[in-house]
C-alpha cells in the first residue's frame, strides 16, 4: 500500500476562488468508491489519505461468496463550511465539474458536512443520472438493484433513516468485539463521543441500548457530561441538521464543558466521531481510555497513535470501524441483502465483529497494532482481488 494514487485531481471554482479535490487510489473492476467530504480547510493531502483508506475499507470486507465484489478506492473534497450560503451552488459546479468522473469510475455519497439526499439533488442539477452511476455497468439486473436501494433509503427506524444508522451499528459492534475479547461487561462501561451527527449520534444510541453508559458527547457547542449517563434518546431528538444539540432539553444534573473535555472524560471508550486530526501529540496525554474507537476518518495523527499505544491505549482504526456504511450501500445494491432494517443490522453486526475479531487476532499474532494489522490483512488480499478481478494503479 505505498503506490502513489491512479489520479489526483485539484479544481478551482470560478465564482468563489475555492477549491475541491478528486483522488483515485486505485481502481477495481475500472470503478472506485469513495465520499464526498465538504469541510473549511479541506486539502489535497487529506483526500489522499481518505482514498487510500477507501481502498483498505473496499478490500477489508471481500467475501469470495458475497455478490458484492470491492471496488477500488477514491475520494472527493471541498474546501467550504457547508453552512455558507455559497455552499450548496459550489457543490453543484463541483459535481459538474466531476461529471465525467462520475459517469465512468468514481462511484460517490455522503461524507462529512453533506448528507446523501443534498448529493442526489446536486448530482440531478448537474446533469447526473446518479452519484453511483459508474457502478451500474457492473449490476446483473440495474433496474431491481436500484429500486432496491431506493427501498433501503426510504426504511426509518425510530425517525432516523436506515442509512444513517448503519454505520453507527458498525461502530457499535467494533467496540462491543472489543470489549468480548478483553472480558470487559457492557454495564458501566462509560463511553464519550465526540460529534452527535450521522455517526456519531447513531453510534451512541447503539451503545445505550447494548447497556452501556454514555457519559460525554460533544458538539461544536461543547461537551455535555454526566457521569452517571445521559439521556442518548432525548439528545438525539434535539439535534439539529449538523448534529448541534438544543440546550434547553438537558436534566439538571447535565454539565456543559469546554469542547475538548470530552478527550479527558473519566470513561474506558472514546468514540471520536466528528473531524480528522482531532487527536494529537499534544492533546493525547490527557486521554485516560483505554480504547479509542474511530468513527471519523483519521480522528487520530500517527504519531499520537504512536504515543497512545506506548502507554497501553488500543486504536481501533476507522479503516475497520467505519466501514459499515459503504459496505452496506453495495450489500443492498448488489442484493447480498434486502430493503429490511433487521436483515441490514444483523449482516453488519455479523460483518463488523468478524473484521474486528481478524483484525486483533492479527495484531496479537504479530505485536503489532490494530491500524499495521490492518494494512497487513489488506496486503494479503489485495493480490488475490487483482488476480481474480483486475485492478489499476
Amino acid at each position: 500500500m505505498t503506490a502513489a494514487p491512479l489520479m489526483t485531481l485539484t479544481w478551482t471554482d470560478h465564482v468563489t476562488g475555492r477549491a475541491g479535490f478528486l483522488v483515485v487510489d486505485r481502481l477495481v473492476r475500472g470503478v472506485s468508491s469513495g465520499g464526498l467530504r465538504m469541510r473549511p480547510g479541506c486539502t489535497l493531502e487529506e483526500v489522499a489519505g481518505l482514498a487510500r483508506g477507501m481502498t483498505m475499507k473496499e478490500a477489508l470486507h471481500y467475501n469470495p461468496e458475497g455478490r458484492y465484489i470491492p471496488l477500488g478506492g477514491a475520494k472527493g473534497g471541498i474546501d467550504c463550511d457547508p453552512q455558507d450560503p455559497a455552499a450548496y451552488g459550489l457543490l453543484v459546479r463541483y459535481l459538474r465539474a466531476m461529471r465525467p468522473y462520475i459517469e465512468s469510475f468514481w462511484t460517490t455519497g455522503e461524507d462529512l458536512g453533506l448528507s446523501q439526499d443534498l448529493v442526489d439533488r446536486a448530482a440531478a442539477e448537474a446533469g447526473l443520472v446518479s452519484s453511483i452511476q459508474a457502478v451500474y455497468p457492473l449490476l446483473d439486473d440495474e433496474a431491481a438493484a436500484r429500486e432496491r436501494l431506493a427501498d433501503a433509503f426510504a426504511v426509518e427506524v425510530d425517525g432516523i433513516g436506515l442509512d444513517e444508522l448503519v454505520g453507527g451499528c458498525g461502530v457499535a459492534e467494533s467496540v462491543l468485539a472489543a470489549l468480548d475479547r478483553a472480558g470487559t461487561p457492557y454495564a458501566g462501561t462509560r463511553v464519550a463521543v465526540q460529534g452527535l451527527g450521522t455517526m456519531g449520534g447513531a453510534t451512541a444510541r447503539f451503545l445505550a441500548r447494548a447497556g452501556l453508559r454514555i457519559v460525554a458527547v460533544a458538539d461544536v457547542k461543547g461537551t455535555i457530561a454526566n457521569p452517571d449517563g445521559l439521556d442518548v434518546e432525548s439528545l438525539l431528538a434535539a439535534r439539529d441538521a449538523y448534529g448541534t444539540v438544543d440546550r434547553g432539553v438537558l436534566r439538571p444534573a447535565d454539565r456543559e464543558l469546554p469542547g475538548d473535555a470530552w478527550l479527558s472524560a473519566d470513561a474506558e471508550v472514546l468514540v471520536p466521531a466528528a473531524v480528522s486530526y482531532a487527536i494529537d501529540t499534544a492533546n493525547q496525554g490527557e486521554i485516560t481510555a483505554r480504547w479509542i474507537v474511530e468513527a471519523a476518518n483519521m480522528p487520530v495523527l500517527a504519531d499520537a497513535e504512536r504515543l497512545l499505544a506506548a502507554r497501553g491505549v488500543t486504536v481501533l482504526p476507522d479503516v475497520v470501524v467505519n466501514s459499515g456504511t459503504n459496505a452496506w450501500w453495495w450489500w443492498t445494491l448488489f442484493g447480498d441483502i434486502g430493503a429490511d432494517a433487521d436483515e441490514a443490522f444483523a449482516h453488519t453486526r455479523r460483518s463488523m465483529r468478524a473484521l474486528i475479531d481478524r483484525t486483533l487476532a492479527r495484531a496479537e499474532a504479530d505485536g503489532t497494532t490494530p491500524r499495521a494489522a490492518a494494512h497487513a490483512i489488506v496486503t494479503d488480499r489485495l493480490p488475490v482481488i487483482a488476480e481474480r478481478f483486475g485492478w489499476y494503479r
